[in-house]
């Protein structure tokens, strides 16, 4: 895997940058060198004002767009800043020009002396070959290889002359080292790597195994884990919590604040961006504006200088116009030529104050009138998923009445996106049944939704295809808001990119008439304003919704109940996504406090009739908790062995079965006389034997459910 902590030595001076006038940046070069000359000896009395990282007149061009024009910033040692922007305005890019990937073509970025720089990008990191615990461990070698001097040192020791330089300079030098271990907190190297590790999600059983059996999005954790442990000097993020669940997204929030060093995260989600960052810099038409204050401060602000902007264009408009009247005017009067010729020139200096083009979130797109429907939209009785041996859910069952707002969420690999396409009906389940009520119109978006686009047609075709009775100016805008604009509307699907196939998949789905709606991460690929458009659009739905996501910010204004699913099994919570988080702290805190009888009892009692397993409060010292897992390991070892053999069993009986079915199907198959009565035995006594084994294999998955809850 790429080293992620980028050392530098170069060094930071002040910047200058197009920022909003109570900006720093706005001084000119002499005002700020007398500036920073007054205030050379405010660092180490006040360090946030000391710079780490300084952007001088930043200017890149890829073929005819200009994407940064002599952009300028100063970043602080403690700042904490979200970098926002539409789509393809360069926020990836600028967090690689940083970290010393892209080179700009022009311009400088200076970095303070022995700072250290980590950078997470979107994707594209990999490992393997070690196990996970060992892999983010690594992330701390500076801690290995003082440890391992120190140890060289004081073997050496032994050898040296007391009275000797070396023998003083050697004592020095150790206790320097050990002062660093102790202020790296050494001693706890373990517990520090397995609280990031669970904190993002992983699991105790996940330490010892290899990192190349995870997935893209958990290799993206393993590499989070390790930036997390490094602490560089400043921290350079993209789109971090894409890859993560909402639990281990507040996990990531809480650490985050509590980082000693200075952040730049590209992020589209508001409420993480909120919570984390107290400045925020805006990529915008090739510049760079800075904001003092956090995403929710930046959009309002931002607002109303557009709002000031054009006040002030539309004024400058109306000057324009009767200076230009006057001159039409008076041109040909000779008495009047010299007030004209002054009105001439003074115009050829005006520079032209323009106003922002409409923001994307001024588009009032709203759904189709969903048709009435019954009271119950969707039922789910004993249902069943497996794929081979895994088992996705067993007997689960759920309803869906008319008007509910839900939430759905879990650990990333809970099955959430499985069960929402058993909802739907567009996976058949393994058992159980699925049923819809009287007169129930079902729209599904799934995250692959995309393939199902014609490649043939333009991006407006396809949304024209199934509008009813929309115009082409509503449908352009209702393009526009999902980032399709101008001549993108003429594009044919087959040169889309994925996340504009998505984008474009959603927006045609918004157009047909349905009374139930289920969304699997609809958010994705969409930035901000996007956002915006589709929540106000399902604020406004009058029908039945079903959403999976880990956006809260998304989330929170839209449901009233949150469905969790976590290890097959499914909760439900009646409130919004916050409300859902805080819940779960709570229960924390009583597991951790051991609680009381009552609440035990209470929490065993409400897990049961959510169809969810009550877990054991487990020892507060990670030591026995240890001991507790590796006991539990060795009691379900034989469990697990006699679950593969009797899967095997089930396997090899059901292929028998339907070898039979086969034969059955031939209309030569009864006429054979013994050997069909023999034939028929046989198939009679395989689906005997596979309904007991079943009912083996069932009794020994819930005694294994019960162990593993345990710990």
């Amino acid at each position: 895997m790429r080293a992620l902590v980028l050392p530098s030595s170069s060094c930071a001076t002040a910047a200058s940058s197009d920022d909003p006038p109570h900006s720093f940046s706005r001084l000119a070069s002499a005002e700020k060198d007398c500036f920073l000359r007054k205030i050379a000896f405010l660092p180490a009395l006040f360090p946030r004002l000391s710079l780490m990282l300084e952007l001088d007149g930043i200017c890149l061009r890829y073929g005819h767009q200009l994407l940064f024009d002599d952009i300028s910033a100063v970043v602080g040692p403690h700042d904490r800043i979200g970098l926002t922007g539409l789509n393809g305005s360069g926020k990836s890019t600028l967090l690689k020009m940083l970290a010393g990937l892209t080179e700009a073509d022009s311009g400088t970025i200076g970095k303070a002396k022995n700072m250290t720089l980590g950078y997470l990008p979107q994707d594209g990191l990999e490992c393997c070959g070690r196990t996970l615990f060992t892999e983010v461990e690594h992330a701390l070698d500076d801690i290995i290889a003082l440890r391992r001097s120190i140890a060289e040192v004081s073997a050496r020791l032994a050898d040296m002359d007391t009275e000797s330089t070396e023998y003083r300079d050697a004592i020095l030098m150790l206790g320097d080292w050990e002062r660093q271990l102790e202020d790296a907190d050494a001693a706890k190297v373990k517990s520090r790597v397995e609280r990031v590790l669970l904190g993002l999600g992983f699991e105790m059983a996940d330490m010892g195994r290899d990192t190349g059996e995870f997935s893209g999005g958990w290799q993206m954790r393993v590499a989070l884990a390790k930036l997390l442990l490094r602490e560089p000097s400043l921290l350079l993020m993209d789109e971090p919590t894409n890859h993560l669940d909402i639990e281990s997204q507040r996990w990531l929030e809480n650490w985050l604040r509590r980082y000693r060093g200075a952040l730049i995260v590209v992020s589209h989600d508001r409420a993480f961006l909120d919570t984390v960052c107290e400045r925020t810099f805006a990529l915008r038409n090739g510049a760079l504006e800075d904001y003092a204050g956090n995403y929710t401060y930046y959009e309002k602000t931002s607002a109303l200088l557009r709002e000031q902007r054009r006040i002030a264009a539309e004024k400058q408009r109306r000057e324009i116009e009767k200076t230009q009247v006057f001159i039409d005017r008076f041109r040909a009067t000779a008495t009047k030529a010299a007030q004209v010729q002054s009105r001439i020139k003074a115009l050829e200096k005006v520079e032209i104050i323009e106003a922002e083009e409409e923001d994307a979130t001024a588009i009032a797109f709203r759904f189709p009138a969903p048709p009435a429907s019954g009271q119950t939209v969707l039922k789910l009785e004993g249902i069943a998923k497996h794929y081979g041996t895994l088992r996705v859910f067993d007997d689960v069952d759920f309803l869906l009445e008319r008007g509910e707002r839900i939430a759905i969420v879990g650990p990333n690999g809970a099955g959430k996106s499985t069960f929402v396409r058993l909802l739907a009906g567009t996976e058949p389940p393994t058992a159980g049944t699925r049923s819809e009520g009287l007169r129930v119109a079902v729209a599904h978006f799934a995250q692959h939704q995309a393939g199902e686009l014609d490649p043939e047609q333009s991006v407006f075709e396809t949304v024209n295809a199934v509008a009813a009775g929309e115009g082409k100016t509503r449908l352009r805008s209702l393009l526009g808001a999902f980032l399709f604009r101008g001549d993108d509307v003429f594009k044919p699907v087959s040169v889309l990119s994925g996340g504009e196939r998505n984008r474009l998949a959603l927006a045609r789905l918004l157009l047909r008439p349905f009374n139930c709606l289920i969304l699997d991460e609809p958010t994705n690929h969409l930035d901000m304003r996007s956002k915006a458009v589709l929540a106000d659009a399902i604020r406004n739905y009058e029908g039945t919704f079903v959403i999976v996501s880990h956006d809260r910010d998304f989330l929170d204004p839209l449901v009233t109940k949150v469905l969790e699913i976590r290890a097959g099994r499914l909760r439900v919570f009646h409130g919004n996504v916050s409300y859902y988080l805080e819940t779960l702290e709570k229960e924390r805190e009583r597991g951790g406090n051991g609680g009381n009888a009552n609440t035990a009892a209470s929490a065993t009692a409400a897990a049961t009739a959510n169809n969810a397993p009550a877990a054991a409060a487990l020892p507060a010292d990670p030591k026995e908790r240890r001991r507790r897992v590796a006991e539990r390991n060795l009691r379900l070892a034989p469990l697990k062995k006699r679950a593969s053999d009797l899967e095997a069993r089930i396997a090899k009986l059901e292929d028998d079965i339907a070898a039979w079915e086969t034969q059955m199907a031939s209309p030569d198959f009864f006429k054979k006389g013994s050997s069909t009565k023999s034939a028929m035995d046989s198939y009679n006594s395989a689906k005997e034997e596979l309904e007991r084994t079943y009912a083996a294999w069932g009794a020994l998955t819930d005694k294994i459910s019960a162990a593993e809850a345990e710990v």
